[in-house]
């Protein structure tokens, strides 16, 4: 029996957690130890973004978990406390990575001798010792591991260097062999004024030999100029205009070759799959729902891209810094910059970020109106309806119309949300104090391997995440467009057939223009007949005069409905209702809505006027459900996602309103 429980132990996986101050190298030490093999998750019973993934050493399987970036196990943000207390309850068998910036020693080694008094496993991997090493820095890595009696790895985590070395580290690391500070020697464990004075003493005697910071200055200068009183504002407006211009120029290509693939499987399986319920499910609901979203991968990969390269060079902490006295203004701070442009890629990471901000009235207001901000679920919408309103070939000068209508909802976005930070600021009362402390980072290239993994990681997630959604919800779609209470449907096709069979074959119907409508116009006017009677149809007329005066119809209707799970949804069913009873598969859902007509006035149904109008509504209206959960369980209160839909509900009707009414 005893053999078999050695055996157990031995095969179980070894587990092993990331803790370190921010901007340590942390994330990119996690992506070079577990490269693709990761995933993105909560910690149990909080919204905290945890990454965990897997690595084999000595065939052993080894979990490694990256925890928030802490400077103490003394917290003061919410942050901090998921870390300290995720560390109180390791185990013996658990190893923590202790990740700290070589050209920093002093600030890194206080989360370090803190886990090493609380008699954890701990390994410290001294990282960026290249940058060390510039500044014709040493580090006596012996009398540093014999000082804190534990394991001492040199790394530079951005090539890869000395990670061999860690992984031999992890599965031989042992407990420290003595305390950091003993209570006898100073007194209380807590006292860090003793603590520093120590650490001070240890880093004086480690480093070897010291010379000029050369990264050091090099950052001040460039910051001399980024982070400039006049000349930064206009840098950073400068970056998000070129990236949004790029979004439309470099994605054009490959969304036509997706666009084209899936009308060509579409074609190609309405002719290999029997006509039937099946052939119609699968073309038309499933394909056509998916391609509506698939297409739009390009233009999130290259925001994403884009975000990314921006943090991993040290910018978006700047960005911060310079957003800081602007955004005290409207009841935040700089640290809620961060939230609000990761909400550019989702709001619910983002809301959960928000945890890094010390006061409760400024997290609030961050967590409230960071969905105003445009995310990555909003651009299918944006690109099908902006394509729909301004040709791909419009310019202004050297610039795209298209990129600037973009960046346009981007910053109306981001000026309703500190309008509304304003208000907040004046209705939500608190007494607490302000502060905001940041580390700056140096200046880096990213490292492209780690920014491809994070790109493919998170559009794979968007994939997934949407893609079960939209095939949920387009077969119930389909379901509801095919079908009718009673036999409504049925009786239509009845009336048609008659009516056709009793004129030798001629078309009976007239057009809008008082001509007799061909085959192909008969076709689409019986579908149409037939989508309105089905169960999708009366849902649509049901809320149609509610949203008649914003200029929506029916389908929008749905479309308004179904988005309400996701925002890329729309897109999805728009494709939906468009093809459901339409034997062309060689038309794009955009194509299709630019040819779709008012049912009432024969006119052109997608004017202007209501493009516009349908794009402030999705540029303000809280349609995610991920976003009001999320909202809950940090607020910990029903009380704030009901104020957030309804407050945004209302902005985004009367400002859809607003627009229909003076363009039309």
């Amino acid at each position: 029996m005893s053999d078999k429980i050695v055996k157990n132990s031995t095969s179980q996986a070894l587990r092993v957690l990331l803790v370190g101050n921010p901007n340590t190298g942390k994330s990119t030490l996690f992506n070079t130890l577990t490269e693709l093999n990761q995933k993105v998750g909560n910690f149990p019973g909080v919204t905290v973004d945890k990454k965990s993934g897997y690595l084999r050493i000595n065939d052993k399987s080894v979990s490694v978990t990256d925890l928030p970036g802490a400077y103490s196990l003394s917290p003061n943000s919410e942050d901090e406390k998921i870390t300290s207390k995720i560390v109180s309850e390791t185990e013996n068998n658990d190893v923590v990575i202790a990740v700290a910036d070589a050209t920093n020693l002093s600030r890194n080694l206080m989360l370090v001798t803190q886990l090493i008094d609380k008699n954890k496993t701990v390994v410290l991997a001294l990282n960026m010792m290249d940058l060390l090493q510039k500044n014709n820095q040493e580090i006596n890595i012996d009398e540093l591991s014999s000082q804190l009696g534990i394991r001492v790895i040199p790394l530079n985590a951005y090539v890869g260097k000395g990670i061999e070395d860690l992984k031999q580290a992890i599965v031989s690391a042992q407990k420290p062999t003595k305390k950091f500070i003993e209570s006898s020697e100073f007194g209380s464990l807590d006292d860090n004024l003793i603590r520093y004075k120590k650490i001070n003493q240890l880093v004086d005697k480690c480093i070897i030999k010291k010379g000029e910071d050369k990264n050091s200055g090099l950052t001040k200068k460039i910051d001399n100029i980024l982070t400039h009183k006049y000349y930064g504002y206009m840098i950073f407006l400068s970056l998000m205009f070129l990236i949004f211009q790029a979004i439309f120029s470099w994605s054009s290509y490959p969304m036509e070759i997706i666009e084209n693939a899936f009308l060509q499987l579409g074609g190609w399986l309405s002719e290999v799959v029997p006509q039937g319920i099946l052939s119609d499910l699968i073309v038309n609901g499933i394909v056509a729902g998916l391609s509506g979203v698939v297409v739009f991968v390009p233009q999130i990969a290259i925001l994403f891209a884009f975000i990314i390269i921006l943090e991993d060079t040290g910018y978006m902490a700047r960005v911060s810094f310079l957003m800081d006295k602007i955004l005290r203004q409207f009841g935040l701070n700089g640290k809620s910059i961060i939230p609000l442009l990761s909400s550019t890629a989702c709001a619910v990471p983002a809301i959960m970020s928000a945890r890094t901000i010390n006061n409760t009235k400024e997290r609030l207001i961050t967590i409230m109106v960071s969905p105003l901000i445009s995310c990555s679920a909003r651009i299918p919408v944006y690109t099908l309806l902006i394509a729909i309103a301004i040709p791909k070939d419009k310019t202004f000068g050297m610039f795209n119309l298209q990129g600037l209508l973009m960046m346009g909802l981007y910053l109306i976005g981001f000026l309703a949300a500190l309008f509304a930070a304003w208000i907040m600021k004046i209705i939500i009362k608190s007494n607490e104090k302000s502060t905001f402390i940041l580390e700056m980072p140096i200046y880096r290239m990213p490292k492209w391997k780690s920014v491809g993994l994070n790109i493919f990681s998170k559009v794979k997630v968007f994939l997934v995440d949407a893609g079960k959604i939209i095939i949920a919800i387009s077969i119930v779609l389909w379901g509801l467009s095919s079908y009718s209470p009673g036999n409504r449907i049925e009786k239509i096709e009845e009336k048609y057939s008659e009516a056709i069979k009793s004129q030798n074959g001629n078309q009976l119907l007239m057009n809008q223009n008082g001509e007799y409508m061909n085959e192909e116009e008969l076709n689409a006017h019986i579908a149409s007949e037939k989508l309105e009677a089905s169960y999708a149809g009366i849902i649509g007329k049901t809320i149609e005069p509610l949203i008649q005066p914003l200029g929506f119809d029916w389908k929008i209707g749905i479309s308004l409905v179904t988005s309400f799970a996701a925002r890329e949804v729309f897109v999805g069913t728009m494709a939906t209702l468009y093809s459901v009873g339409d034997s062309d598969n060689s038309t794009s859902v955009r194509e299709k809505m630019i040819d779709a007509k008012n049912s009432k006035t024969g006119e052109k149904l997608y004017t202007f006027a209501t493009t516009i109008s349908l794009l402030l509504f999705y540029a303000f209206a809280m349609q995610c459900m991920a976003t009001l959960a999320v909202v809950y369980r940090e607020t910990k209160s029903f009380k704030w996602p009901v104020i957030q839909l309804v407050y945004m509900g209302a902005l985004a009707y009367f400002s859809s309103l607003l627009a229909y009414q003076l363009l039309s």
